[in-house]
């Protein structure tokens, strides 16, 4: 059948959700070809849209709750880390209710938290099978009738090893997946019309890094705010936290988007036969798989002399990669809420607190809002009725209100 999830069971969906995803693991692969980009890439400018089907979204893995929203699978034209093209794929999501707000239906660009470095992790093929489990919040999107599109970044689902946190290749797919979205016939989406950005953990990085983007990257983009939560602003510091962490794997998916992005660093060479043997692995791996597989390890065993990646990523050649990640350097133009849990277990609230205050220091309507919430997951789900009023409030026009000085 086809609904939306009541508001109130949102957080009750994104439980069951996540404990059936632990159980059944990954989606099975869509049709390869679909995801194989042209060779060369056409010419075009970024957002042009290279191919694109129909598809589906389900709520949950039974496949019991279909969104009742037109859904086309694409694949779009972006930019890399260094400014080189490449092809994105994604989700374009249409609700097929009338939009009744002001003006013309708004799009939100939803950047999803981490899902792994395996091509079966991407959003687009999880979202089809039911395995999104930031679905109840795409969901909650939809029902209240805004255009939502999600990317699936640079090398998901795509050649090439995905780019896990890296500032300019994920904020570069997240706007150029609503001009996307802006440009898809099929999708009926308004092509000039109000748009905000949203994501949490990896996907509050996207959102922050495209806000800082896109006064220079997509300035015709009618941004109206972003949402931004439990942002992994200062990768470094990120690190140090993961480091022995039952999500160490993260920090592998970390060290497989560096080297990709960065080949001139070659992180395999500092590692021992364990190490190597991890990083292949974590290559193929989606979240639950990475935290099974590798919870609590210390990176220190990893390594050919016995010292911690971490303490690598504090020294030249890495620690200027690591810096250029670090988002905070540029000044959106748009309103920002940040919202971050002072119990979160995997994203350290004081990196966040600091970009809050950057971004205030340079003129940045920032709205940052601490919770009290234990776990990084948890913390999730409680953001979500306070990312949905703001976002609402953006696109009604209503003032965008600062508490810059009183954090």
């Amino acid at each position: 059948m086809r609904i939306f999830p009541r508001r109130a069971l949102s957080a009750a969906v994104a439980t069951i959700s996540v404990l059936v995803l632990a159980t059944l693991g990954p989606p099975q692969a869509s049709a390869a070809s679909f995801y194989d980009p042209p060779s060369p890439l056409p010419a075009g400018s970024n957002g042009d849209v290279i191919r694109h089907e129909a598809s589906t979204f389900y709520i949950d893995p039974v496949k019991l709750l279909e969104a009742d929203a037109g859904v086309q699978r694409i694949m779009y034209r972006s930019t890399d880390t260094h400014g080189s093209p490449i092809a994105v794929t994604g989700t374009v999501l249409t609700p097929r209710s009338t939009w009744h707000g002001a003006g013309v239906r708004p799009i939100v660009s939803y950047a999803v938290g981490t899902q792994g470095e395996g091509d079966d992790c991407a959003p687009s093929k999880a979202l089809a099978t039911g395995f999104e489990y930031e679905g109840p919040f795409i969901a909650g999107l939809l029902a209240r009738g805004y255009g939502v599109v999600v990317t699936d970044y640079e090398g998901l689902g795509t050649p090439g090893d995905h780019t896990y946190i890296n500032r300019a290749s994920e904020g570069h797919a997240v706007l150029d997946a609503i001009r996307a979205a802006q440009r898809l016939q099929e999708a009926g989406l308004p092509d000039d019309g109000p748009v905000a950005i949203a994501g949490y953990s990896q996907g509050g990085g996207a959102s922050a890094a495209a806000a800082e983007l896109q006064p220079s990257y997509a300035p015709e983009l009618k941004l109206k705010g972003a949402y931004a939560g439990a942002v992994p602003a200062d990768l470094g510091e990120v690190a140090k936290n993961l480091d022995g962490h039952y999500a160490v794997g993260f920090l592998g998916f970390a060290l497989v988007s560096m080297n990709y992005a960065y080949p001139e660093l070659n992180i395999p060479a500092l590692l021992n036969a364990r190490g190597k043997q991890l990083f292949e692995q974590v290559r193929t791996e989606c979240t639950v798989e990475a935290i099974a597989a590798h919870a609590f390890t210390q990176s220190s065993t990893l390594t050919n002399d016995g010292r911690s990646l971490v303490a690598y990523l504090g020294e030249e050649p890495y620690r200027s990669r690591v810096a250029e990640q670090k988002i905070g350097a540029l000044k959106p133009a748009a309103p920002v809420l940040i919202v971050h849990s002072a119990l979160d277990d995997v994203v350290p609230y004081a990196q966040d607190r600091t970009l809050g205050r950057t971004w205030c220091g340079k003129g940045v309507k920032v709205q940052f809002s601490t919770t009290l919430v234990p776990t990084h997951v948890l913390a999730a789900v409680r953001a979500y009725p306070e990312a949905f009023a703001w976002l609402e409030a953006r696109f009604a026009g209503l003032p965008a209100f600062s508490n810059c000085g009183l954090f």
